[in-house]
C-alpha cells in the first residue's frame, strides 16, 4: 500500500510518499481501506515534532481521521463487519491507503454522506464535544466564544453550539471568513485584524470560550467571561503563556481548563465515540450540521495540503482523498 510518513521533523517537504505492507489488525482493532483522510493542525505540530508526547516522529505516519470502509475486523469486534463503511479518531496512521483501529473509535459514515465529508468529523467533533460540551459544560442559552471560527474546529464549534441552542460568536481573519461563520450560525463574527473583540463584547460578556490562540488574547478571554465563566484552551498559537488577575478570578468563580485528545487513553477514546454518536450523530441525520469542506488533495499531495493548511488561508476542513 501507498503511506505518507515524516521522514524527519520540519516543514512540509519532509513528508513523503512510500510504500509499505498492509497491517494486519489486532484482536480489538479493525483494518479499514482508506478512501479520505482529514488534515489537521495536530497533524502539522506532529510533523514539526512539536505536539506533546510525540516523540521522535520520523517514519511516523501522520493523520487522526479517516473514512472508509471496513476489510477485516479482529477475533474480538462485534459491531463492525467487512464493508461497513466507517468514519473513526487515531493516534496516527491516517494518511494511507489501509489503516487499524481501535474498534470503539469508528462511528458509521452518516447517512448521504460522502467519505470525503465523512473523514472531516472525528478529530474536530470529538475535540469540540469534549472541549465544549464536557469541559466547558455550555449549556442551551449561554453564549459561547469560538476563536479560530473559520478552521475545522471552529466551523465545528459555531454548529454543534447553535443547533444545540447557543448563541455563538466567533473571530476570524478576513471579511470572508467572518460571512462563512455566520452563515454556519453564527451570530456575530468579528474581523481580529480590524476589530477588537473584546470591545464589541464587553457590555454583554459570554459564558464559554473556546481558545487555540492563547498569547494576549487570554487576558481578553477572561475579562469577557461572565460570573462562572469557562476559558478552554485547545491550543496556543500565539504563546503558551499570560498574565491574569487571579483575585479577579476567583471573585468572578471563573474556571481555566482545556485538553489535547491524541494522547488520551483508548478507553477515554472510546467512552467519548460513544457520547459524541449519542448526542451528534442525530444531528448530522437531521441536516443540522454540514461538512464544509475547502479543498481535497490526493495522497500523493500532502505535501501541498500542509502548505495550504499552516498559510490559514482555508476555510473549513482540508481533506486528502485516498482511494475509491
Amino acid at each position: 500500500m501507498h503511506q505518507i510518513i515524516i521522514t524527519q521533523p520540519g516543514g512540509p517537504e519532509v513528508l513523503q510518499l512510500t510504500s509499505a505492507d498492509i497491517p494486519e489488525p489486532a484482536p480489538h482493532q479493525v483494518l479499514v481501506r482508506v478512501q479520505a483522510a482529514g488534515v489537521n493542525r495536530p497533524d502539522v505540530l506532529l510533523r514539526q515534532g512539536k505536539y506533546a508526547g510525540s516523540g521522535d516522529v520520523a517514519g511516523t505516519v501522520p493523520g487522526l481521521e479517516i473514512a472508509g470502509i471496513v476489510e477485516a475486523v479482529g477475533a474480538e469486534v462485534g459491531r463492525w463487519h467487512p464493508g461497513d463503511a466507517v468514519c473513526a479518531l487515531l493516534a496516527a496512521g491516517g494518511y494511507a491507503e489501509y489503516a487499524v483501529v481501535d474498534a470503539r473509535h469508528c462511528l458509521p459514515v452518516p447517512p448521504g454522506w460522502s467519505m470525503a465529508e465523512a473523514a472531516t468529523l472525528p478529530e474536530t467533533v470529538f475535540t469540540v464535544w469534549h472541549n465544549v460540551f464536557q469541559r466547558g459544560q455550555l449549556q442551551p442559552g449561554e453564549t459561547l466564544l469560538v476563536h479560530g471560527g473559520s478552521s475545522g474546529i471552529g466551523v465545528t464549534a459555531i454548529q454543534l453550539a447553535a443547533a444545540l441552542g447557543s448563541p455563538v460568536f466567533a473571530t476570524a481573519g478576513s471579511d470572508e471568513k467572518c460571512r462563512a461563520c455566520e452563515k454556519l450560525g453564527a451570530t456575530r463574527c468579528f474581523n481580529y485584524k480590524t476589530e477588537d473583540f473584546e470591545a464589541e463584547l464587553k457590555d454583554q460578556g459570554v459564558d464559554v470560550v473556546l481558545d487555540m490562540i492563547g498569547g494576549d488574547y487570554t487576558p481578553k478571554n477572561l475579562r469577557l467571561l461572565k460570573e462562572d465563566g469557562r476559558l478552554v484552551f485547545i491550543n496556543a498559537m500565539q504563546g503558551p503563556k499570560a498574565e491574569f488577575n487571579a483575585l479577579d478570578m476567583m471573585r468572578r468563580r471563573l474556571t481555566v481548563t482545556g485538553s489535547t485528545l491524541r494522547p488520551r487513553s483508548a478507553e477515554f477514546k472510546a467512552a467519548l465515540a460513544a457520547t459524541v454518536e449519542q448526542h451528534v450523530w442525530p444531528l448530522l441525520a437531521a441536516g443540522r450540521f454540514r461538512p464544509v469542506i475547502y479543498r481535497r488533495f490526493p495522497l500523493a499531495e500532502a505535501v501541498a495540503a500542509h502548505q495550504l493548511m499552516e498559510s490559514s488561508a482555508h476555510i473549513g476542513k482540508i481533506v486528502l482523498e485516498v482511494g475509491e
